[in-house]
C-alpha cells in the first residue's frame, strides 16, 4: 500500500491531480480509518498508469472511465482492449488529420518566408540583410 504523496511521486504528478481522477472516479483508494489516510494497492496504481498514458495518447477521461469501467466487469480484458483499440482508430485518424493540418500551415508559412525574402531582394536590401533572411528561410525548409 502507497500513501497519495508516494505515488503522486512515482508517477511524477501532484497529489490534487491523484484527488481529481478520484473525484472522477478513476480512483478508489482505500481508507486508513484511524487517520483518513488515503491508501493505494497495486490495482490504483495499474489504473493511475494506464491513465496517464491515456491522457498521453489523447483519451478524454471519460473514455479513460469507459476503459477501465469494461476492466471492473470483463476481467479477462478482452472488452477493454476492443474498446482501447475502438477509441485508438479514432485517435490516429484525429492525430493524422491533424498532421495534415499542420503540413499545409507549414507549406503555408513557407511560402510567406519566401516572398518576404523576394521582397527583400527586389528592395536591395542591405547584402548582410539578405544573407541573414536567406539563412532563415533555409532554416525553414529543413525538416529535420
Amino acid at each position: 500500500m502507497m500513501t497519495i504523496s508516494e505515488l503522486a511521486g512515482e508517477f511524477g504528478i501532484t497529489p490534487r491531480t491523484i484527488r481529481y481522477y478520484e473525484e472522477m472516479g478513476l480512483l478508489s483508494p482505500h481508507r486508513n480509518t484511524p487517520t483518513s489516510q488515503r491508501l493505494y494497492d497495486e490495482r490504483d496504481r495499474a489504473r493511475l498508469k494506464l491513465i496517464l498514458r491515456g491522457k498521453r495518447f489523447g483519451y478524454s477521461l471519460a473514455e479513460l472511465a469507459d476503459i477501465l469501467e469494461l476492466y471492473d466487469i470483463d476481467p479477462t480484458q478482452g472488452r477493454q482492449i476492443m474498446r482501447t483499440l475502438e477509441y485508438g482508430v479514432r485517435h490516429i485518424r484525429e492525430i493524422d488529420e491533424r498532421i495534415e493540418e499542420l503540413e499545409e500551415i507549414r507549406k503555408e508559412m513557407l511560402e510567406f518566408a519566401t516572398s518576404f525574402l523576394e521582397i527583400l531582394e527586389e528592395q536591395g536590401e542591405d547584402g548582410e540583410f539578405i544573407a541573414r533572411a536567406r539563412e532563415m528561410v533555409g532554416m525553414m525548409e529543413k525538416k529535420e
